[in-house]
């Protein structure tokens, strides 16, 4: 199995819960010839459910009026049809992080709640990184908390990537500042820094957010050159939430979406897509290493609406 292959298979393989809670909300709603008001209402409140948002269900249930299926569809005639509506919907946003900074290195600031998979996602950006032969380096900037900093050691050891880090309590923007310095010596390609995940101090996260892009900036014009916010799948319409304040006190530029393959509730990406039209950069769907990749609009609908190879067009 080619690798593209074997991704693919894990990525249906992980969206397969979002893709049977479709199934399930769709399920007994086919069967007669026509599709009545009362069908397609019915089918419109499902793909809702199914986290895939109001505007697009309703653009979904517009593509199976009558007129356009007089003799009916079946549940993967329908299936078709959303995996379709939802590659449009994301093909716009499917934007891979690209390491474009001259001079380098690219700068990303990673921001995000804690527990949504923060830095286990840094270390697998890393090694995506690494295999397009780019050198990498990782900040510690979560200095609030002491098992961030040693939980991103751990996994900079894992990624066989250097991590610069300081002492818990210590400032962030210094740190970043240092690590940018260290960066540059060291002529990586790019420097992906940690930042601090608690909301309940809101104002003090955007302060220090705030300093961190300001040192950042002065010391590099044009740094920091990506803002990816990680989202945890699991989360739900919270998700859409999260990424309302982090716009908010971070200036996000893009995203990057954790755990699907522990939900039932992958439509949420589409809802993010269709109501924020951030870049969404890469999706997990697992804990290894291996188990990030470039985001992919065609493959991402066929495997959440669980439908065959060929049916987007």
């Amino acid at each position: 199995m080619t690798e593209a292959k074997g991704w693919l298979a894990k990525l249906t393989a992980g969206l397969s819960r979002s893709s049977d809670k479709l199934g399930a909300n769709l399920s007994g709603l086919f069967g007669t010839a026509t599709l009545d008001a009362d069908r397609l209402n019915a089918i419109e409140e499902a793909l809702i459910a199914s986290d895939l948002g109001p505007a697009l269900a309703a653009r979904i249930v517009a593509q199976l009026a009558p007129e356009k299926y007089p003799r009916g569809i079946d549940e993967a005639g329908v299936r078709g049809v959303v995996a379709a509506e939802v590659a449009k919907v994301l093909a716009p946003v499917a934007r891979p992080l690209d390491v474009v900074a001259f001079p380098r290195p690219q700068v990303i600031l990673i921001v995000g709640v804690n527990g949504s998979g923060k830095t286990t996602t840094i270390a697998k950006l890393a090694h995506l990184f690494a295999e397009q032969d780019y050198a990498v380096m990782l900040a510690a900037g979560d200095t609030f908390r002491a098992a961030a900093i040693e939980q991103l050691k751990i996994w900079g050891a894992r990624a066989n990537v250097p991590v610069i880090a300081g002492e818990q309590g210590g400032d962030a923007a210094g740190l970043a500042f240092t690590a940018l310095a260290a960066a540059r010596d060291a002529g990586s390609d790019v420097l992906i820094i940690d930042t601090a995940g608690r909301l309940q101090n809101k104002s003090g996260l955007m302060d220090e957010l705030a300093k961190m892009k300001r040192v950042l900036a002065k010391a590099m014009p044009g740094a920091p050159h990506d803002v990816v916010l990680v989202l945890d799948a699991t989360t739900g319409q919270n998700a859409l939430s999260q990424i309302e304040v982090f716009r908010e006190v971070a200036g996000v530029t893009g995203l990057v979406m954790t755990k699907l393959d522990g939900t039932a509730r992958g439509g949420v990406l589409v809802a993010a897509a269709e109501r924020f039209g951030l870049p969404i950069h890469a999706v997990g769907v697992g804990e290894g290493m291996g188990d990030l990749r470039p985001f992919d609009a065609t493959e991402f609908a066929r495997a959440l609406a669980g439908a065959e190879a060929g049916v987007v067009r």
